[in-house]
C-alpha cells in the first residue's frame, strides 16, 4: 500500500474520489493502484500526483515507498 500518497491526501482532507478525478480514472482503479492490487500507477500518474499536492519537499520516491 502507497501509505505516503494516503498520508499526503488526508494532510490535505482529500478524498479518493477526489483524488482519482483529478487524476481522471475511476475511483476504485484509483483504490486498487493505491493498495498495488492488479496494476500500480505509471511514473506519469506519480508525476501528477506531486503536482496536485503541490509541495516542493515531496519526491517521487517518498511517494511510491511502501
Amino acid at each position: 500500500m502507497l501509505v505516503n500518497i494516503i498520508a499526503e491526501m488526508a494532510r490535505r482532507q482529500m478524498t479518493k474520489r477526489e483524488m482519482a478525478k483529478k487524476l481522471d480514472m475511476h475511483e476504485l482503479t484509483f483504490e486498487k493502484k493505491l493498495q498495488n492490487k492488479d496494476s500500480a500507477f505509471t511514473i506519469n500518474q506519480i508525476i501528477a500526483i506531486k503536482k496536485i499536492f503541490n509541495d516542493e519537499n515531496i519526491t517521487l520516491e517518498y511517494l511510491i515507498a511502501e
